[in-house]
């Protein structure tokens, strides 16, 4: 069944304005996937953070026009899927390439970082970034290996006073 205008128009605004707010997108073939393991793919962007759409390729145009994703228009053809990190950039990579290591139809064609058109191979860097949690890890141990080296530095000397008092006491002992 054929969309109405006001259908296509919906469509495009609603991919316009995830689009303006993600992080990157992922686009993959989908063809010969079952209904079943669409539903599946669908479930499991949602528990990751992602915005999965089917989009005829001319609305997904019109829908990525102004965004950073405008790299990708000349490049949609055919059968795709739009996966949209919202949460962190490597978001979409990671359910896209975890749902394609079991299903060999799902063949990621390319994707979009910082306005940049990425070739599909790619999906490998972006999947391991960080998610936004580790990286602020990452960050505060790094900020806190200094101040732990000073106090591990500071401590030893109160340490080494007493390793060598016990020593002499013992010295002193064994010599009695």
């Amino acid at each position: 069944m054929a969309l109405s205008l006001d259908e296509k128009k919906a469509i495009v605004a609603e991919v316009a304005d995830v689009a303006a707010d993600a992080h990157s997108v992922v686009a993959a073939e989908y063809l010969g996937l079952t209904s079943e393991e669409m539903t599946t793919l669908r479930a499991n962007a949602r528990n990751g953070g992602v915005y999965l759409r089917v989009v005829k390729n001319t609305l997904a145009r019109r829908a990525l026009e102004g965004t950073d994703f405008a790299c990708m228009n000349d490049a949609l053809t055919g059968p795709l899927l739009l996966a949209f990190s919202q949460e962190d950039p490597g978001a979409a990579a990671r359910v896209i390439k975890a749902f394609a290591k079991e299903h060999n139809k799902l063949v990621v064609k390319m994707l979009s970082v910082g306005g940049q058109l990425l070739p599909a191979n790619d999906i490998e860097r972006l999947a391991s970034l960080p998610t936004k949690d580790q990286a602020i890890s990452m960050l505060m141990s790094v900020m806190q290996a200094p101040i732990t080296k000073l106090a591990r530095t500071i401590n030893e000397v109160p340490g080494k006073l007493v390793r060598t008092i016990a020593a002499v006491r013992d010295q002193k002992q064994s010599a009695a």
